[in-house]
């Protein structure tokens, strides 16, 4: 045996969360170095070195767990009790165990999300809708610390001067991420919470809204897959309610880059009745975006999907019930060159829906009022549907749309019918000229014994 100094290691006497060893020489029992090379034969300690065998801890000072089955019980008992306390109101939480609370949420609920349901297959679903939701197997626990949370933040006796520290921007953007869960029911929890925090804590209020245009950006421009967007929408939507008139420029931005955009992304289908409802409370809150937002629609309108096209007509009607005349005349001619478009289409759902347009009372008004620039527009789609579309419910419609055009203005109709006729002629004649043509170069070249060509 020889005597050295070397640091302590975890595995000397202190494996099982004991104390250091006490000593029984006179010297340090960790400064004790065993000499292997050279080993005697076990004898009685020698009074320079100490002994090599811990002694025991006190039995005070070893305090029994509860069993791993009882755990989770003692757990969801004491959430229980919490959320309780803090409902009931009867006492005021101080500065340390805020802090100690919000440490444990943040510990619960920000982990990384599970694998989309499509990464785990491999495959990418045609229609998000037709997807089986994930549900999270530990959603028991969950939900009592998301209703922990819920509850401290609406809580009156919280105040929102302490609270800021803990919920701080750090904690709003992680909430956010989590709006990616596949399970509805967290996204519920957590679109309520948000909206909460929006409301109570009005220092996050720009933030939040930064935060959100980001992950629209993300989907939009990048990833095209995410799970909380129709969520998201609905505290926008909320949010967009009580804006305060003149609106913000900021807020215009927000509508023209983030939520006019949010059209384009293949899955609209499964956000787009929230995103239909922001849309039209812009248009309610400030007129003057009408027009705006019809050349939104416009751009992104959809030349291949139609589902998506009867989801935009939808759209469109409530767009344009909330639309004054001064705005609407500045995007007609665009907007019912579309509509036109649609009124002829051979699948019937789109040209039904453009044609129920005219079951409006205001957009028939609108378009009374702006009858010379609309029916020479559509009045070629109307004519077209009457004389040759295959499904009866459209030609049944276009024949009282083509009657209400009649009953507004009859010169104006016949004018139309007149150029019509007179296009059709035309078009006529230069299919005419053009076969006359090719029989004429037809002839040239058998004249010139062209026997080897061939004529079809």
């Amino acid at each position: 045996m020889k005597g050295g100094h070397r640091k302590p290691s975890k595995s000397d006497g202190n494996d099982f969360g004991f104390g250091a060893p006490r000593n029984s020489g006179s010297g340090p029992a960790n400064n004790v170095v065993v000499n292997h090379s050279s080993r005697a034969a076990p004898g009685p300690p020698s009074p320079h070195t100490g002994s090599a065998i811990a002694a025991p801890p006190p039995m005070n000072t070893v305090e029994p767990l509860p069993l791993f089955r009882d755990v989770p019980e003692i757990k969801r008992q004491t959430l229980l009790e919490l959320v309780d306390f803090i409902q009931s109101g009867s006492g005021k939480i101080t500065d340390n165990c805020q802090e100690e609370m919000i440490k444990m949420v943040s510990a619960n609920i920000f982990q990384c999300l599970p694998p989309a349901s499509h990464e785990n297959t491999g495959q990418v679903s045609a229609d998000p809708e037709e997807e089986e939701p994930y549900l999270e197997p530990s959603w028991p626990h969950l939900q009592l610390v998301y209703e922990l949370l819920l509850r401290y933040v609406v809580a009156s006796d919280t105040d929102t001067k302490v609270a800021k520290r803990y919920i701080d921007n750090s904690f709003v953007l992680k909430l956010l991420d989590l709006f990616d869960s596949e399970d509805p029911r967290e996204r519920e929890y957590l679109k309520t919470i948000l909206h909460r925090i929006y409301g109570k804590f009005m220092v996050h209020r720009p933030f939040i809204r930064k935060a959100i245009n980001n992950i629209f950006y993300r989907f939009v421009y990048e990833t095209e897959r995410h799970n909380g967007i129709g969520e998201l929408l609905e505290i926008l939507g909320s949010i967009i309610n009580g804006f305060a008139l003149p609106m913000k420029e900021e807020h215009k931005l927000f509508l023209v880059r983030a939520l006019i955009p949010l059209h384009k992304p293949k899955p609209i289908s499964v956000y787009h009745q929230q995103l239909s409802y922001c849309i039209t409370q812009f248009v309610e809150k400030d007129y003057k975006l009408a027009d705006t937002v019809i050349r939104g629609l416009l751009r992104y309108w959809p030349v291949t999907n139609c589902q998506k096209e009867v989801l935009f007509l939808g759209e469109l009607e409530e767009v344009l019930e909330a639309t004054q005349s001064a705005e609407f005349q500045r995007s007609m001619v665009p907007l019912f060159r579309q509509i036109a478009r649609c009124l002829t289409s051979s699948h019937f759902q789109v040209a039904e829906r453009a044609l129920f347009l005219w079951n409006n009372e205001h957009i028939v008004s609108l378009t009374a009022q702006n009858r010379s620039v609309v029916l020479p527009i559509i009045f070629e789609a109307l004519e077209k549907n009457i004389h040759g579309h295959w499904n009866q419910a459209v030609h049944g419609l276009t024949v009282h749309v083509r009657k209400m055009f009649l009953e507004m203005d009859t010169e104006l109709f016949e004018e139309c019918q007149r150029q019509h006729a007179e296009k059709k002629s035309r078009a006529r004649d230069v299919e005419e000229q053009r076969e006359l043509t090719w029989k004429r170069l037809a002839d040239v070249a058998a004249q010139r014994g062209g026997e080897d060509m061939i004529t079809v």
